[in-house]
């Protein structure tokens, strides 16, 4: 078969069925399904990296191809799905639409230059990478959830909010300046801040029902 099948990189393509069932979701109008679908997909993205690593006797084919497949894997789901779950919430005005088309278009050219990158330093290094070169893509896991938090709250002004947020964010993926990458320690956090979002977004989803 095509491809490679080993523990390296199951991860990324478990990710990848989150993603894509999110955006099934966010087509469906099942936004919060989405927004659980984003969060589960930015945890298995969170592991891939060190679960690889872990394999040292990889190939040079296997490193590329994880390389790629990351950043495919990546855009599908930090920058498809969150236009996605914004479009199922209601951007639907020709300049939000306009701002979500350059959100994924800069998640696209910031993961295409990434990937470049990586892989001439691979070619010269074996050390893990330190920092990230503007904001990850991968951020959008915990960014566009914390956003949805806040979503009955701001009630008409959501859009506009919304709006803005996204552009932010997809500038921020285009814009150089340097961001230490996070270790176990941030990590861990990251998952209790995923976990508190949810939690969030579920006692606010009841309240509107029940309202």
């Amino acid at each position: 078969m095509i491809g490679f099948y080993n523990y390296t990189v199951f991860l990324t393509y478990l990710g990848f069925a989150c993603g894509v069932c999110g955006i099934y979701f966010a087509a469906t109008a099942k936004t919060h399904a989405a927004i659980l679908a984003l969060l589960l997909a930015g945890l298995c993205d969170m592991f891939d990296g060190k679960i690889a690593k872990t394999k040292t006797d990889r190939t040079e084919q296997e490193k590329k191809f994880g390389i790629q497949i990351d950043s495919l894997s990546d855009m599908v789901c930090f920058g498809i799905l969150p236009p996605m779950i914004a479009f199922s919430a209601g951007l639907h005005s020709a300049p939000q639409f306009a701002v979500l088309i350059c959100f994924s278009l800069a998640a696209l050219i910031r993961l295409a230059y990434f990937n470049v990158t990586e892989e001439e330093r691979q070619q010269k290094t074996s050390e893990t990478r330190k920092m990230y070169e503007g904001l990850p893509v991968t951020s959008t896991a915990l960014l566009i959830p914390l956003l949805f938090c806040f979503r009955n709250d701001l009630g008409a002004a959501f859009p506009y909010v919304a709006t803005v947020v996204y552009a932010m964010i997809g500038a921020a993926f285009l814009i150089r300046f340097r961001l230490k990458k996070p270790k176990l320690r941030a990590m861990l956090l990251f998952i209790l801040v995923g976990a508190l979002e949810l939690l969030l977004l579920f006692i606010k989803f009841r309240s509107h029902q029940n309202a």
